[in-house]
């Protein structure tokens, strides 16, 4: 809807029948993607619509976009337009694989002199040793490919982590592909579940404080503008932010133009950040290679994405647009809605306009509305409140309960009540 307001001409590839994008006016056109045969999806999408610029909206897209462009490479000459545009697109083709690595990529940000926690690569039970020699628990645990705070684990005891290190990995089974395939009607799980793709797990040293991130827009490793954030709320104890704070900040602005650089990045991408309790060092935690919230808000000279991309290749200044909001309390829609009715108030809340259909579909999203998938929810739950880590009831990370509907992240002037206390 940003890119469609600022002039581009807006086509989407997507899931048929189940996507929030399908509901929106604002693509002129739509393309089935294929959970089955992705690449075909993409590749047959780029040469009907001969694109400027190709934005994967999810890890799972830039895999694909990835593995398009490996793929193109060896046709030769008669898919040289399709490189092209990915690589124009992402950026430099040579730090593709780098860029899907949590491990590889928190290494090269500590070369480029930006903070991060202490961290290793576990994929053996002697690299587990080793770590646990030198890194008093607790530790966060991370799988590659996996996002939304899915693959993401704080693991308090040694028997903990060898039971994450032993599921992480193989997050794609046949049973969880058959799951999501029956209760989600997404088929995209049985491609890596039939390649066997296990994934690498990287763990990294708890941080006791608040979360942060930055969204931004950059074209051949310069940053073009960039939109701060520190996270007042968050939903579930590893999942994304739903009421945050707009800041400036420098050492996220210089984390975010040292890696753009380093990488030759194109098009957009988030980093995401601790801030230790204590010291208020930034400490950067991982990366997300595709446009993360609130990119799409305009908040003014240097801090409108859409705008400062679109003047980048039309090679035109950057529209003077008014703010969308001068109000630093944001509340996502729909996450940041539900259960935060005490600092709703205070907060601009980021509904989407003039899209009603979109804004049925984001308020009662398939399959959320389904008895199937409210069954299998309450299931999950039940089974997360017996794990013997102590997940689905205290939280170190935040504080709070980890089954509640949103997480207090930060000192505010409106206090969350009853459980969402400080402790």
């Amino acid at each position: 809807m940003s890119l469609n307001d600022i002039g581009c001409e807006v086509f989407a590839v997507c899931p048929a029948g189940s996507s929030a994008i399908a509901r929106t006016q604002a693509v002129r056109r739509y393309f089935r993607y294929s959970g089955v045969r992705p690449l075909a999806s993409l590749d047959r999408a780029i040469r009907a619509v001969n694109p400027d610029l190709v934005i994967p909206t999810c890890d799972r897209g830039v895999e694909h976009l990835h593995e398009l462009y490996a793929q193109a490479k060896k046709r030769g000459p008669e898919a040289q337009a399709v490189t092209e545009l990915i690589e124009s697109s992402l950026g430099a083709a040579e730090y593709y694989s780098l860029i899907s690595s949590r491990y590889d990529l928190l290494a090269l940000a500590q070369e480029e002199g930006v903070r991060v926690p202490r961290f290793g690569r576990l994929t053996t039970d002697e690299e587990l040793d080793r770590w646990r020699e030198r890194e008093p628990l607790p530790w966060v645990m991370k799988a590659d490919g996996t996002w939304g705070g899915q693959g993401v684990r704080v693991v308090h005891s040694l028997e903990a982590a060898k039971s994450s290190m032993a599921e992480l990995p193989r997050r794609f089974r046949l049973h969880r592909a058959i799951k999501r395939l029956i209760v989600n009607r997404d088929s995209f799980w049985l491609r890596p579940w039939w390649r066997g793709i296990k994934r690498p797990v990287t763990v990294q040293s708890f941080i006791h404080g608040r979360p942060a991130n930055c969204t931004a827009v950059c074209w051949k490793g310069q940053l073009l503008a960039l939109i701060c954030v520190e996270v007042v709320r968050s939903h579930g104890a590893t999942g994304p932010a739903s009421v945050i704070r707009i800041v400036e900040n420098r050492d996220m602005r210089a984390a975010a133009e040292r890696i753009a650089g380093r990488l030759r990045l194109s098009g957009f991408f988030g980093l995401d950040f601790m801030i230790e309790e204590g010291t208020n060092d930034v400490l950067l935690i991982e990366m997300n290679p595709r446009p993360t919230p609130p990119c799409y808000l305009r908040l003014g000279e240097g801090h409108d994405l859409p705008g400062a991309l679109m003047a980048k290749m039309t090679g035109q200044s950057v529209p003077k647009r008014p703010p969308a909001t001068t109000n630093r309390l944001i509340a996502y829609f729909p996450l940041g809605i539900k259960g935060n009715e005490d600092i709703l108030p205070h907060c601009y809340q980021d509904t989407p306009q003039g899209d009603s259909q979109l804004l049925e579909e984001l308020v009662h999203p398939f399959p959320d509305r389904t008895l199937l998938f409210r069954l299998v929810q309450w299931l999950s739950r039940k089974r997360a409140q017996g794990a013997p880590d102590g997940s689905g009831v205290w939280d170190r990370a935040v504080g709070i309960e980890a089954d509640s509907d949103a997480t207090l992240c930060g000192e505010e002037t409106v206090q969350r009540p009853k459980k969402a206390a400080n402790r």
